[in-house]
């Protein structure tokens, strides 16, 4: 692959919902050869992956009285910060070294202001030659479309997937279980985290989504791969997401960020392939 080029083009959107009053979400897509990050956008752009990488990243914060949208938007800025730095063959160390850092800045950001409690998700792709690096703490999630496949990237840390997965809850159960909105762990609520550290590598066609729960809670993940798959734009694509779970009830912020590959450093997809996805680094609850 050396010598040839991965590109992508990628589009984010967030969206305050129809419940809540302020938009606790962040999102940034950044170039890391280049010092201004995106944090909104009116059209998609297209990158070229260079020698330090691109990062997408989502946040949902939480703890009122603007203290989600502080936590959400210090964790993605001191994410991007540690992100920076990155070298060649140190992308996994780095990733989980800076999602670390951002939550001690977060945690200790709490602690200064009196804001106890304050705490954001993080779901963070950083794409690195031809594969992608996939980072969460919380239950903001990535998904990858690749032929017909649509898979979800992440593995939510929350009490109702938790008691899924040990077969103690139906998925039926699950919809109207009271806790279903409590998250295991969170940037910035405690001095450390255990981050879930996932990677892939990527094909020609490839395309990704990273959301907030504001789009998963209100839109079924069939209904998310068929807006995905058949949206002509990225932009179509995630103004309808947001519409649909607006639509739904809108009972959440909502954020989306796509982005599709492409580039001759990318191997070509073979159709439904099945999707590889290696475990660096667990998060077992």
């Amino acid at each position: 692959m050396t010598g040839k080029s991965v590109r992508l083009s990628v589009f984010g959107q967030t969206d305050v919902g129809r419940k809540r009053a302020k938009n606790e979400d962040t999102f940034v897509i950044a170039d890391l050869m280049v010092s201004a990050p995106i944090h909104a956008m009116d059209r998609s752009i297209g990158l070229e992956v260079g020698p330090r990488g691109i990062l997408l990243a989502v946040s949902d914060g939480m703890g009122g009285a603007q203290a989600g949208e502080v936590a959400s938007a210090l964790a993605l800025h001191a994410l991007r910060r540690g992100m920076s730095t990155v070298e060649a063959n140190s992308a996994e160390e780095a990733l989980q070294a800076s999602v670390e850092k951002a939550n001690q800045r977060v945690w200790s950001a709490a602690t200064e202001s009196g804001r106890a409690g304050m705490g954001a998700t993080m779901t963070a792709v950083f794409i690195h030659g031809h594969r992608a690096y996939v980072a969460e703490v919380g239950d903001s999630r990535a998904y990858l479309l690749r032929g017909g496949r649509f898979v979800q990237l992440t593995h939510d840390q929350s009490c109702v997937q938790l008691l899924l997965d040990k077969g103690a809850l139906t998925k039926e159960q699950a919809e109207t279980f009271q806790f279903k909105n409590v998250i295991l762990q969170a940037i910035g609520t405690k001095p450390n985290v255990v981050v879930a550290l996932n990677r892939l590598t990527l094909r020609r066609g490839d395309r990704v989504l990273l959301c907030s729960d504001g789009l998963t809670r209100m839109v079924g993940d069939p209904e998310v791969q068929s807006i995905v798959a058949t949206a002509t734009t990225l932009e179509a694509a995630c103004g309808k997401l947001i519409d649909t779970a607006n639509a739904r009830g809108g009972e959440d912020n909502i954020t989306v960020v796509l982005a599709d590959f492409a580039g001759e450093g990318l191997p070509a997809s073979t159709g439904d392939e099945r999707v590889s996805l290696e475990t660096v680094q667990a998060f077992e609850g």
